[in-house]
């Protein structure tokens, strides 16, 4: 059955008719400090538009809020649900995964803005969220005051929020207590002002109805803005697995209290940064197998962190204080791999004039780590499952075998099963190490990261490099989200040192210090970039690497510049402005913008026919 579109006077009638419907709401305050003007209520994307953007089919019971399915639920079952989840796991526990769902929330409603309103002023984005929020039965928001500093890459904001869903629920079955019970909906504004700016913002609740206040008021900020956003991260969960604390006898995992967002760490592979669902389900599987001594494969793309993830799990885990010890298999001949693995005795062949330990010996007591395990060589391959299934080795040239006490953690970034139904792995040593599988997902499939990524790096580059970068554009941080990112989380965090080393002092990341290196975006995205209120200069937020085809039909002649991706972008924007208004220079610069001589200029210069 077709999807059927619901119409605002429908949902208006409904509303009207509701016993609960009150009088005219109140307008927003302005939102200032945004590049663009002030807001109003008026600004798009408004009510009206954000409801066209729900659909319901009821023959087979779906309803989408644009390419996102949902889904109606009672209030008091989600209540329900919030009851059985503090009494069975207990508040703190409860009140994480309530704030990860939130921030997961959030964060697909950024999207949905950004996908259906690409050239949307920063202000009119952002107040979406809260029509959305509104829309979606979870609260009514008021706002107090809102700034965003684009060339800080600074945010705060403050809010009221009236009629909390979640409010009504947590006073139902608990009364009023003595701390703040709005836990999702924090998520939710935590998720979706991080996506919408790239960068993370962190939202706390200061009031609460659950706790005795007349009204819920929240306050956000760039998280290096707060002085205490610790706890705040511990809630929101974006991983930072620290020290080498051993798993207790009770097999509870014990996670130290989140560093600071970017906190000062030795390089950025200590930290592991994440809030989206994809991140937080491998996190959770590391924390299962972690007090065991279980093998463990990490499969994954290359550039996913399957290093980072191992190392993880030797600090988290009962062996973190005895040797953590890697071998990258693809970067080992294959005539030497043995000796690596095992060690060798003084004399065994030429140039061995000493004994040496191999990576087994060396690991004893603690983990070794066989990254890219899939490359070994049928030979290496059966003297491994040897010494994983007697537990000792035996050095090239000895004689005597020595026991070792390793735990073995793989990584691959090929299909072992495949490998093994095309002859190229063997079968018994596949199933020596699928013990426990933890199967980490590309970059494209957990979006949701790539703000606190971002930020991340950023803000580690910017110590390590001393530099002070402010942080990145509305253009930059959408082309982020439309690039597919084929080497990953690597490939982001090269992206981000880029565009630190590239961009002056104080000024924002734009998309051509990103994309500097024959990167393609996914799709074909043209944009203004809005300054000071306007759109001033025009950027490229998808582009292929080849050259389009020049346009007979905008007359550009044949060597007009073409230069790189950002010139490729403007002369496509400069072409279809002008095919639209006719020829009318003024009324181009009009659409764009900018000024008529500016236009002018500008095709001349590209060679187009006026």
């Amino acid at each position: 059955m077709p999807k059927q579109r619901i119409s605002l006077a429908d949902l208006a009638r409904l509303a009207s008719a509701h016993p609960a419907a009150s009088g005219r709401p109140r307008e927003p305050l302005p939102l200032a400090g945004f590049d663009a003007s002030a807001i109003s209520q008026q600004a798009h994307p408004t009510v009206a538009d954000l409801s066209e953007c729900l659909f319901f089919s009821p023959g087979d019971g779906r309803i989408w809020l644009q390419d996102q399915r949902m889904v109606l639920l009672h209030s008091e079952a989600v209540g329900s649900l919030r009851r059985e989840l503090i009494e069975s796991i207990g508040l703190d526990k409860a009140r994480g995964l309530l704030t990860r769902a939130g921030y997961v929330s959030g964060a697909r409603d950024a999207q949905l803005v950004r996908k259906q309103w690409p050239d949307a002023d920063p202000s009119a984005a952002a107040m979406a969220g809260t029509r959305l929020h509104a829309l979606e039965g979870v609260v009514k928001v008021e706002l107090v005051h809102a700034s965003y500093d684009a060339a800080a890459g600074a945010y705060e904001g403050e809010f009221l929020w009236h009629n909390s869903s979640e409010d009504d629920e947590h006073i139902a079955a608990y009364g009023v207590g003595g701390s703040p019970a709005c836990w999702m909906q924090v998520g939710y504004a935590t998720g979706y002002v991080s996506t919408l700016f790239g960068r993370l913002v962190v939202f706390r609740e200061v009031n609460c109805r659950s706790s005795g206040d007349a009204h819920c008021r929240v306050i956000g900020k760039s998280a290096d803005l707060w002085d205490d956003v610790q706890q705040d991260l511990r809630y929101l969960n974006a991983q930072s697995f620290v020290g080498g604390t051993a798993a207790p006898e009770d097999g509870v995992v014990p996670v130290a209290d989140l560093e600071a967002y970017a906190a000062a760490n030795p390089g950025p592979d200590q930290t592991m940064v994440g809030a989206s669902s994809a991140f937080n389900a491998a996190c959770h599987m590391l924390q299962r197998v972690a007090p065991t001594t279980a093998t463990v494969l990490f499969t994954g793309e290359s550039g996913v962190g399957k290093e980072m993830f191992a190392s993880t799990l030797h600090r988290i885990s009962a062996r973190a204080a005895q040797p953590f010890v890697a071998i990258n298999c693809a970067a080992i001949p294959e005539t030497l791999m043995e000796s690596e693995l095992f060690g060798v005795e003084r004399g065994a062949y030429t140039g061995a004039g000493a004994s040496r330990a191999g990576r087994f010996e060396r690991a004893h007591g603690g983990t070794l780590f066989l990254d890219e395990v899939g490359t070994l060589s049928f030979v290496a391959q059966g003297k491994l499952l040897r010494a994983l299934q007697e537990g000792e080795v035996e050095r090239v040239g000895g004689s005597k075998t020595i026991g070792v006490d390793v735990r073995v953690i793989a990584a691959t970034n090929v299909d072992l099963r495949q490998a093994v139904r095309e002859g190229h792995f063997r079968e018994d040593l596949f199933f020596r190490l699928n013990v426990f599988p933890i199967h980490l997902p590309p970059l494209r499939d957990r979006r949701d990261d790539i703000p606190l990524l971002m930020g991340h790096f950023l803000a580690h580059y910017n110590k390590r490099h001393r530099r002070s970068v402010a942080g990145f554009s509305q253009a930059a941080v959408k082309a982020m989200y439309n690039y597919r990112f084929p080497g990953n989380i690597r490939e982001l965090q090269n992206l981000v040192e880029r565009g630190v080393i590239l961009v002056g002092d104080g000024e924002a990341i734009e998309v051509h210090h990103l994309f500097s290196s024959g990167e393609s975006l996914a799709q074909d995205v043209l944009s203004l970039a809005w300054r000071d209120g306007g759109p001033a200069t025009l950027s490229l937020l998808g582009a292929r690497p080849a050259t389009p085809e020049p346009d007979a039909a905008s007359g550009a002649a044949p060597g007009a510049s073409q230069g790189g991706p950002l010139e490729q972008a403007e002369l496509a924007l400069l072409r279809q402005a002008i095919r639209r208004c006719g020829g009318n220079l003024s009324a181009a610069a009009r659409e764009l913008g900018v000024s008529r001589a500016t236009v002018a200029y500008r095709a001349k210069k590209f060679g187009l026919a006026i």
